[in-house]
């Protein structure tokens, strides 16, 4: 008895340095913006609520902030480390001098529903009228004049009035409550508003549009000081949309897009759905999407014209991951074909 005891007290002499060292390591902080309430935020939240960035060695604060031109500020001032956001954002910083870099891009074309009050039964119905977006320059409004110009509609030949309401909930809201006459929206907002009798025009992810949508951005200082933080952050956020789209992973997901987006099962399904369509499973920056994004917003800021989009890309941690094998396996592991 006496022995065992002993030999005991040295196993916990031995392993207690090691047990107090590993209690101890703190997680790193980062701080995460983003600029919309919608499915396509379900890997970040996956990546928190099931402990990937904490696998990962992060401790993740993420945080709304209404708009791309307030979310570029945080980044700028240092109070957000990284954004979830549209190209739009990155190109508008590049004219004020400020480095923001595109790591990655989880959706890389226009996938929005036309949605229209009732009444209007085409979208050249919609000349003349107010069409709501979430900002004018952001992400949303870049992606309804793209999808107006596949159907032969010229924002400004046809007096298209944009007006600024908000997220897409607030989207939503004003159309049923007749402020505005057409928006564009994401399929699980779509579909909602399609059962209460208001038309869709059009369905944009049946077409190829490029844009730069949802996206990983941060400055290129922080980037430079943490390449190791960052590629760990981005390890986080590609097992996030690994167990998003795994298929093992249905029911968890339909109950964390309903707490979240606060929708009902149905409605969750939808936004699963829209996730499967949207969503690159390698989500590499188009530079079309850029260029789409650049032509639009220089009517508005001719500086944006001189813009190299290839120098607002940073996917070198990206294609590592990729080239390593990382992306392929975390996949796999999921059941993700």
């Amino acid at each position: 008895m006496l022995n065992l005891r002993v030999v005991l007290l040295v196993v916990l002499l031995i392993l207690a340095p090691r047990i107090v060292v590993e209690a101890a390591t703190p997680y790193t902080k980062v701080v995460v913006a983003y600029a919309s309430i919608s499915p396509r935020v379900a890997p970040l939240w996956a990546a928190q609520e099931l402990g990937f960035f904490k696998k990962n060695g992060i401790e993740a604060e993420l945080v709304f902030v209404r708009g791309a031109p307030t979310l570029v500020a945080a980044l700028t001032s240092g109070d957000m480390d990284i954004g979830y956001t549209g190209g739009t954002a990155v190109l508008g910083a590049s004219v004020a001098g400020i480095d923001l870099k595109i790591l990655a891009v989880l959706t890389n074309r226009v996938t929005y529903d036309l949605v229209a009050r009732p009444g209007i039964r085409s979208a050249e119905e919609l000349r003349g009228k107010r069409f709501g977006v979430t900002s004018i320059g952001g992400t949303l409004w870049m992606g309804g004049i793209l999808g107006l110009e596949r159907l032969g509609i010229d924002a400004n030949r046809d007096d298209i009035r944009f007006l600024v309401i908000g997220d897409q909930v607030l989207l939503s809201q004003a159309l049923e409550d007749g402020r505005i006459d057409a928006t564009v929206v994401d399929i699980v907002f779509s579909k909602r508003l399609a059962e209460k009798g208001f038309p869709i025009l059009a369905e944009f992810h049946k077409t190829n549009l490029p844009i730069t949508s949802t996206s990983l951005v941060a400055r290129n200082a922080y980037i430079q000081k943490n390449p190791r933080l960052v590629e760990n952050f981005m390890k986080a956020v590609l097992e996030g949309m690994a167990f998003v789209l795994g298929p093992g992973n249905r029911a968890a997901m339909l109950k964390l897009l309903q707490r979240r987006l606060r929708v009902s099962e149905k409605e969750a399904e939808e936004g699963l759905m829209d996730i499967a369509i949207g969503m690159d499973k390698k989500p590499y920056p188009s530079l079309d999407g850029l260029r789409n994004i650049q032509r639009l917003m220089k009517i508005r800021n001719p500086k944006l014209e001189k813009a190299k989009v290839e120098d607002l890309v940073d996917d070198q941690i990206l294609r590592r991951l990729d080239e390593s094998g990382f992306i392929d396996r975390l996949y796999a592991s999921y059941g993700v074909k």
